[in-house]
């Protein structure tokens, strides 16, 4: 073992007891390159953070221009820094006049927090309905409307009065009442393996949310910013959110996720008492910045236009015999294999051959195809091809 091995086992903080485990030395588009010169296709980006690749020249010029003005001024919300409001507008300007005003914070899990926090003050009440499967983050909130006992469990007590439904389960929505403050759902199911909803399913939702006088909360930290084919989930299935959360691609490969409202419903966090919700590194000028370039390429380019093509590469492509179902949507796909087992050894011998694919919270038995959106043709299917390859391998020795 090398010094860097001592000091990334000894004092950085683990996750897990096997992790992937590549020494990163650089990135750049779909391509990480190991410190021994290896390069690996990034079918994962990240978890769909770097949706416009690693080391995007719009991206790191905008963080060159912002660092050489400034960076952490002041706890978020007390001065005016114009990569804050640029983005916000930006972001408003292709949202629904409900969702206007924009709370930036630093994670999705923080944006969870924010937005049950906003909807319990708004509303007065106290139940959230959220759904068997789901991921929402792991601060402690956020845990408390996971989906898993599993992972929960050893946590508890978590934050009472959440109550879990089935996604796609119309029976379900009996349970939304005038005592429920808000439901928090994923328009696509992320962690459970890309589950995608139901033809009226989420106008189902919503017309129980407006028959209740409860909010719906969309957790787009996944999906959004055109993984999914459009620019957020809630658009490609027609059905507005009075809350919607955003993570992981905002920023354009830094840190920054955001919950955004009405005006009428944020209002809520200034009085009775002030700092209803506050954060100190929230809408970081650079992140801001960072994320302002990624939204102004994705929209300038023709990105999302590509995207039919790459998701019929992947859905042709991925045909085996030990794949039960290649289900996605955009560039979000879990690949379903008829055992469970067979997805560990996938992902892992994946690595050896040179691509990057990673597992699921909640599908023990899939593997996830999510590269950048700026993946050409003939990466895509070279990566398919990889992962093929992969399979045969993994078939011989099952």
């Amino acid at each position: 073992m090398n010094d860097r091995d001592r000091l990334f086992n000894r004092h950085v903080a683990q996750t897990s007891p096997d992790p992937l485990y590549i020494k990163a030395a650089s990135a750049e588009g779909v391509w990480i390159t190991d410190d021994e010169g290896r390069r690996y296709l990034d079918f994962v980006a990240g978890i769909s953070v770097s949706n416009l690749g690693h080391g995007h020249p719009a991206i790191k010029e905008a963080i060159r221009r912002q660092t050489d003005k400034y960076l952490h001024l002041m706890v978020y919300g007390e001065f005016e820094q114009e990569p804050q409001a640029a983005y916000a507008a930006a972001l408003a300007s292709r949202l629904p006049d409900s969702l206007s005003v924009v709370y930036f914070v630093t994670s999705g899990s923080e944006a969870i927090e924010g937005a049950l926090k906003v909807a319990r003050r708004y509303t007065g009440r106290y139940d959230v309905i959220t759904f068997h499967n789901a991921y929402h983050g792991g601060t402690a909130g956020a845990l408390s409307v996971m989906g898993s006992d599993r992972l929960t469990r050893a946590y508890r007590p978590l934050v009472p009065g959440v109550k879990r439904i089935d996604f796609n389960d119309p029976a379900g929505l009996e349970l939304i009442t005038r005592r429920t403050a808000c439901v928090l759902v994923e328009p696509v199911q992320g962690e459970a393996g890309v589950i995608l909803p139901a033809p009226g399913y989420l106008e189902a939702l919503r017309q129980r949310c407006d028959e209740t006088g409860t909010l719906l909360l969309f957790d787009e930290v996944q999906t959004g910013f055109g993984r999914v084919g459009e620019l957020f989930a809630f658009q490609k299935y027609g059905v507005t959110p009075d809350i919607l959360i955003l993570a992981k691609a905002m920023g354009g490969g830094l840190p920054l996720g955001a919950f955004i409202a009405s005006p009428e419903i944020m209002e809520t966090l200034t009085h009775h008492p002030e700092l209803g919700h506050i954060t100190t590194f929230g809408g970081h000028p650079l992140s801001c910045a960072a994320g302002l370039a990624a939204w102004e390429y994705l929209l300038s380019s023709d990105i999302l236009k590509t995207l039919p093509e790459k998701e019929k590469i992947i859905r042709r492509k991925m045909k085996h015999p030990l794949i039960r179902e290649t289900r996605g949507t955009g560039l979000l796909f879990a690949i379903d294999l008829t055992d469970p087992a067979l997805a560990d050894r996938t992902v892992r011998l994946a690595k050896e051959k040179g691509v990057i694919s990673d597992w699921f919270l909640f599908r023990d038995e899939a593997f996830r195809i999510s590269p950048p959106l700026t993946i050409s043709n003939e990466e895509l299917e070279k990566g398919c091809d990889l992962l093929l390859e992969t399979l045969e391998e993994v078939g011989k020795d099952d």
